[in-house]
């Protein structure tokens, strides 16, 4: 059979930890990357032991492992975009930091995760300065929560200049200036009757968009919008509307989520292909 490159679809390249719950890490990337037309790569950074209640165990792949799974897929495939998650060390960081170094013209989107959705830390202090060091001034787009933002905000103010719980707008300014293009603030823990994300830039804010709030809580939920969003970068959207068409992915992804054992909630990724056609049939 010919082959028919004119049909190749985007290439996403993931470094993140492996959750064997498939809620979120690597598996919820490849379902997110795979739902909007993209072919992702899996760059294993970290092997978790965890399910939907919490994270019990984090074991770090030694920084060699990653790169090599990193460079011969790159000197294989063309990358549209990169997606950062749970790297697990400060080598690690490092390590992905080189890396993607070397490609500075392909848009990354980091998902600075620095606990679980249960509060288990999974970033010590010296993983969150690499971070902030390493990947942050290489970053497209920025996808921190605002717990982790007032946390990456600290990074770079003497002990009197922030307050312990800074103002949002401050810190996406200071992460704009620490190197990030764009920072999308979520506000899922904040507390406000809805769920405001405002995306900042060089110029301040961009925009701010309101989402019902859903009750319960979610598994995967800023694994899903990060790698959306670089879904829609390696489709070709530009950062404001790769970012608005995320978030609402996500909502739909967390509106249609389910609960598969004694924990949180996972987001539908698939939800467009159980929606109903009127007729009792999905659609397809």
């Amino acid at each position: 059979m010919e082959h028919r490159q004119e049909l190749l679809p985007p290439i996403v390249m993931v470094f993140a930890a492996s959750d064997p719950s498939g809620g979120a890490g690597m598996q919820a990337d490849i379902m997110t990357l795979s739902s909007l037309g993209c072919h992702p790569l899996s760059v294993v950074t970290a092997i978790t032991v965890q399910d939907t209640v919490g994270v019990e165990g984090v074991l770090a792949l030694d920084p060699g492992w990653i790169v090599d799974q990193a460079r011969v897929l790159l000197e294989d495939m063309p990358v549209a975009a990169f997606k950062i998650g749970l790297i697990g060390s400060v080598e690690n960081i490092a390590a992905v930091a080189e890396i993607v170094a070397d490609y500075p013209d392909i848009p990354l989107v980091l998902d600075p995760v620095l606990t679980s959705g249960r509060g288990d830390e999974l970033a010590n202090e010296q993983m969150i300065y690499a971070l902030f060091e390493l990947l942050l001034p290489q970053t497209t787009v920025l996808t921190p929560n605002s717990l982790e933002a007032r946390r990456l905000a600290m990074e770079d103010a003497e002990d009197d200049e922030l307050p312990d719980a800074p103002d949002l707008v401050e810190c996406g300014r200071r992460l704009v200036d620490a190197g990030a293009e764009y920072v999308l603030i979520t506000g899922t823990h904040e507390n406000t009757s809805k769920v405001v994300n405002t995306l900042y830039g060089e110029q301040g804010v961009i925009r701010s968009e309101s989402w019902d709030r859903l009750p319960g809580s979610y598994h995967g939920s800023g694994c899903t919008l990060a790698s959306a969003i670089a879904a829609n970068l390696a489709n070709g959207l530009d950062v404001p509307e790769a970012v608005r068409d995320a978030q609402d992915y996500t909502w739909q992804a967390l509106a249609a989520g389910f609960r598969p054992g004694m924990g949180q909630f996972i987001p539908d990724r698939f939800f467009w292909a159980r929606e109903d056609d009127g007729d009792g049939d999905p659609e397809l």
